[in-house]
């Protein structure tokens, strides 16, 4: 679905998906505040501080892989796919470790890590949308 939008679309996408994730998780953390303990409230910024780095990351290698010129399919998946699976192995190695720790830190933590999941979802919808959407 992606690949049909103008490239100059995805900057704009995942800067928009990064300050809405920015309000959301602000918005989580005042509510969460007042539900919750603190620890948990503080995960939420933890949480969607880890999608961010993680997404932002994504996005540096996938621009790294696209200036090697032409490269097989199966090279390019190798070389992205042991990249992904550290830093989604560091992420998870954190989330455990909070949970261990501290249970509403880590609770707190995966609420922020999806948090910043569905508001990419959401501003992807948006953009296909507006783009004629999904044939």
């Amino acid at each position: 679905m992606l690949e049909n939008l103008s490239p100059d679309v995805l900057p704009r996408l995942l800067r928009r998906t990064t300050l809405w994730a920015m309000g959301v998780g602000l918005i989580a953390f005042i509510i969460s505040c007042y539900l919750a303990p603190v620890l948990g409230s503080f995960g939420i910024f933890i949480g969607v501080g880890l999608a961010i780095f993680n997404f932002r990351f994504l996005d540096r290698q996938a621009a790294k892989v696209e200036l090697k010129g032409e490269q097989s399919t199966k090279a390019v998946r190798r070389q992205m796919g042991a990249k992904t699976l550290s830093r989604l192995g560091v992420i998870t190695g954190i989330v455990i470790l909070a949970i261990v720790v501290q249970a509403p830190l880590g609770i707190g933590i995966v609420v922020g890590l999806v948090l910043y999941q569905l508001t990419f979802v959401v501003n992807v919808m948006r953009v296909v949308a507006k783009s004629g959407g999904a044939e």
